[in-house]
């Protein structure tokens, strides 16, 4: 007995409908927004907390900002890239 070649289904990629697409766009601007909040408004309080606790009045607050802005671009440019790859 031979065996026949298996035959795989080709699956085509159908476009998102209008309420996908828009639920997907919603959820794509709800995680760049927690991407770029977080970062720096955690580095600034976070900053702010160290300054009053070692009486250094703007250096882990400066510091800690610039830190959280630089994080939050990465986050942001891994975003983009992960999003570019889906489509």
């Amino acid at each position: 007995m031979t065996q026949s070649p298996s035959t795989k289904k080709q699956t085509t990629k159908q476009p998102p409908t209008t309420s996908q697409a828009a639920l997907l766009l919603l959820l794509t601007i709800a995680d760049t927004t927690w991407r770029t909040f977080v970062p720096t408004i955690g580095g600034t309080i976070l900053g702010v907390m160290l300054d009053n606790l070692t009486h250094r009045a703007p250096l882990f607050t400066t510091t800690l900002i610039i830190v959280g802005f630089a994080v939050a671009i990465l986050l942001v440019t891994l975003q983009i890239k992960r999003v570019r790859s889906h489509m």
